[in-house]
């Protein structure tokens, strides 16, 4: 062979290699950094449309204690509602919503907005938070798209969609909250209807395929919790009690239910942070993974599960309304509302002391649920 074939076979041999690299560890760059890029132009876009009144609920110091304020529960909240927004604001506004989550949690997100008429028609209107699908705030700290950090949030009754974004690229987006209420729709035209039925399902069918000795050790409780345990009051999602049976001890096909349900709350974000997030877990271990359950195991008893890593939380409960009201929530270990990413880059990089305290919060006590 001669010598300029040789040369070209060994340049495209090269190229070969940078792109296998660049595939390999420049995909998670990439990602991160076309996820923010969409976060901050539609946030932007969202935040021209709005006048100067609008703006002033809208938007937010990044270091303002609200930003770390949430709740699911119907209450009185800053931020702007979907209520005093023109069509065309509302539709930016879910343009935003729609660069964090997937397209599988954007139709989650609706489906919870519309099961609020479906308990206006049951409960009522007297009541001092009305149900209403409207009732949906949106909030955005900092400022969108800049090298430093910022973040924003679409919230309202079951329903917290937290997102923080660290030096242009880092995305964090947890806490994470979806509930439903009813968890089935058992009156009227939607009948059956039922938002959130994966998660249920899901976690039903791994408890009841466990053998006799495997849920002995998976049920640590014969009644369930009234709520999930690492409410929105613990600032700090706390580790639970060891409890449950560990992935390592499942069977192939367990483990394969096991990674579905993680799954199925991973989806609810966007595919980029979803994937980068499925990455993080399996770079870390399955292993020690563990699924718990309490409460009975057939439809319609009240129950609850978590599945708890080294580094997240996820926890489900339905208990409320005799087990036809779920709430189910994503946590990560010091890394809620970014902190773990925030801590990283103060690490790094150095940043002159703040100015001046951050706001208080201005959220009254909480009502009930």
């Amino acid at each position: 062979m001669n010598r300029p074939v040789l040369q070209k076979f060994a340049l495209i041999s090269v190229w070969c290699g940078v792109f296998a690299f660049v595939a390999y560890f420049g995909w998670q760059s990439y990602a991160k950094v076309r996820a923010h890029a969409a976060m901050a132009e539609a946030a932007n876009k969202f935040i021209a449309a709005l006048n100067a009144e609008q703006k002033a609920k809208a938007t937010k110091g990044f270091d303002d204690t609200n930003r770390e304020d949430w709740h699911f529960i119907p209450r009185d909240r800053q931020g702007l509602p979907l209520k005093q927004m023109t069509e065309a604001q509302r539709q930016l506004a879910h343009a935003l919503l729609q660069t964090g989550v997937s397209a599988y949690g954007y139709k989650k997100v609706n489906d919870i907005l519309s099961l609020e008429p479906v308990l206006r028609v049951m409960e009522g209107p007297d009541r001092r938070f009305p149900r209403d699908e409207t009732l949906y705030y949106v909030t955005v700290f900092g400022t969108p798209g800049a090298k430093d950090r910022w973040g924003w949030r679409w919230e309202g009754h079951h329903m917290s969609l937290n997102f923080t974004v660290v030096k242009g690229e880092l995305i964090a987006s947890v806490p994470l909250m979806f509930g439903s209420n009813p968890a089935e729709v058992r009156q009227g035209d939607r009948k059956g209807f039922r938002a959130l039925a994966n998660e249920e399902d899901k976690g039903r069918a791994l408890i009841t395929a466990l053998d006799e000795k495997q849920r002995a050790t998976a049920i640590y409780d014969a009644k369930a919790p009234g709520d999930i345990l690492n409410m929105p009051e613990v600032k700090d999602a706390k580790v639970l009690a060891p409890a449950g049976i560990a992935y390592s001890a499942l069977t192939k096909p367990q483990q394969a239910m096991l990674v579905a349900i993680v799954d199925e709350y991973l989806n609810r974000t966007s595919d980029e942070q979803a994937k980068l997030r499925r990455e993080r877990l399996n770079k870390a271990g399955w292993n020690n993974v563990t699924f718990a359950w309490a409460g009975g195991v057939n439809k319609g008893d009240l129950h609850y599960y978590r599945v708890q890593g080294a580094t997240f939380l996820i926890e489900y409960d339905n208990t409320q309304n005799n087990g036809n009201h779920i709430h189910s929530a994503w946590r990560d270990f010091n890394g809620d509302f970014g902190r773990d990413l925030i801590r990283e880059h103060y690490q790094a990089t150095p940043h002159k002391a703040e100015a001046a305290a951050p706001a208080k919060s201005e959220n009254a006590a909480q009502p009930a649920k």
